[in-house]
């Protein structure tokens, strides 16, 4: 039996792990990008129902729109719900390469039963964006939240809903589901981060405009682009 040389053995070796982290991260990256299209898939049905879309003036001032598809519960005795999504701010041309984002602790109504939810959320302020810019958000605690108003043309809101940091739009399987946000928490997604940007970059990077948004991200990108602009430019 031959017996290889320690040397090319080692070789051997690091180019068989290098060839496993390459598969890994082709396929954590693939991942990545089926999130990105289910998150502009959930926040273009919230706006293509006129009856409980993201309102204009709402829309118009926003400072930062996420999209977390498919949120499940996966704590039956806490109640505790996750999901994974992505988040861009409003920058001088247009909108940033979205930012990997992790929600969990939210809890909704017994009448979506054991159903995905799709959630939509709307920065709605500087405060609030530079919450978010921290990379890490609790709500109830340092972020005001409240279920945000819905129609295309919705008029005045309740005190408290002019006041949030965060509005809240949630639906499951075209149900709109009421959410519970008292002790979530929003994080950044390091390992969705790695996988479509290569490497650790920081909330702040990514969404300040510093980070050119890679071409997977273009669907939640130019969702929130298109209903953005119609919203800063209504139809006469």
């Amino acid at each position: 039996m031959r017996v290889l040389h320690p040397q090319l053995q080692l070789v051997g070796t690091v180019l068989a792990l290098l060839l496993g982290s390459s598969w890994s991260a082709d396929e954590a990256r693939e991942v990545a990008t089926q999130r990105i299209e289910a998150s502009a898939k959930a926040f273009t049905e919230l706006m293509s129902d006129s009856h409980n879309a993201i309102p204009s003036n709402v829309l118009e001032g926003a400072k930062c729109v996420a999209g977390i598809p498919s949120m499940v519960q996966v704590a039956v005795a806490l109640g505790g719900n996750h999901g994974k999504g992505f988040v861009t701010c409003r920058i001088t041309n247009g909108w940033s390469a979205p930012a990997p984002i992790t929600i969990t602790g939210v809890s909704w109504g017994s009448q979506v039963g054991g159903e995905a939810v799709d959630l939509v959320m709307v920065v709605t302020n500087d405060q609030g964006m530079q919450r978010l810019l921290s990379s890490q958000m609790k709500f109830g605690t340092e972020a005001s939240v409240a279920a945000g108003p819905v129609g295309h043309h919705a008029g005045t809101s309740s005190d408290a809903t002019m006041k949030a940091e965060v509005l809240t739009y949630s639906r499951a399987r075209g149900l709109f589901a009421g959410t519970n946000f008292n002790g979530a928490s929003l994080s950044q997604d390091q390992d969705d981060t790695r996988a479509l940007y290569g490497s650790d970059i920081s909330f702040a990077q990514i969404l300040s405009g510093k980070i050119p948004p890679p071409e997977a991200s273009q669907p939640f990108v130019e969702a929130v682009q298109k209903y953005a602009t119609q919203a800063n430019n209504p139809a006469r």
